[in-house]
């Protein structure tokens, strides 16, 4: 299966899914800027990055071993690209941090570089990453304007908050130690296989297919 943790820059996703590699069997982590990032990316270039990362879940997945992967991409794009109907499950974790303590980080780990104007900038895409974690009808245009020709948002975008396909899990690292953040990533981890194992997670392959539940 290929299980995601996704936020805004400098929330702690690549520290704590590599602070549990160790932790969990048969599970590989990676972190989707491993392939490059382009200086100016153009709109859709993530979602090609995603499709790319979700055809290497694939060679896993064809290895008995699941993907931890780190990235910027929400739920509704993951399930929009192409091969993601071909997992045997998707589960997401959105890695978040006060506005705050964010720019302080940013500013540590890159002294000089962000101005208050870019650090803005990931605080709305912060701010972004959680009404769409609360609800898919969440300004969507956010991530379905200009987007690549073969992204399949009609796979998810009449789903509501209450549709039990659209899960997922928050942990917050602000004024956390990173061993407290990584204890509760390895059983969200360990409770998404073993859902996918009993044939119970709702991204179990086949959700794709799935007719959204009356209200």
């Amino acid at each position: 299966m290929l299980l995601i943790l996704t936020g805004s820059s400098c929330s702690g996703k690549s520290t704590l899914a590599f602070a549990v590699a160790d932790r969990i069997d048969h599970i590989a982590v990676h972190d989707t800027d491993e392939s490059g990032v382009p200086r100016n990316p153009p709109s859709h270039w993530r979602n090609h990055n995603t499709e790319e990362w979700i055809r290497r879940a694939l060679d896993y997945q064809a290895h008995g071993i699941d993907l931890l992967l780190t990235g910027q991409a929400p739920l509704g794009e993951v399930l929009a690209a192409p091969s993601a109907s071909l997992l045997d499950g998707i589960a997401l974790c959105l890695i978040d941090v006060d506005d705050e303590d964010r720019g302080r980080r940013l500013r540590q780990r890159d002294p000089g570089r962000w101005s208050e104007s870019d650090v803005d900038r990931f605080n709305n895409w912060a701010a972004w990453h959680r009404g769409h974690a609360a609800d898919p009808r969440h300004r969507p245009d956010v991530i379905t304007a200009s987007s690549a020709p073969m992204m399949a948002w009609h796979r998810w975008t009449s789903w509501t908050a209450e549709d039990p396909r659209w899960q997922i899990h928050l942990i917050n690292t602000t004024n956390r130690g990173p061993e407290k953040s990584a204890d509760d990533l390895e059983q969200w981890v360990n409770r998404q296989r073993q859902a996918v194992r009993a044939g119970r997670h709702p991204l179990c392959r086949g959700w794709a297919e799935q007719r959204p539940p009356l209200r």
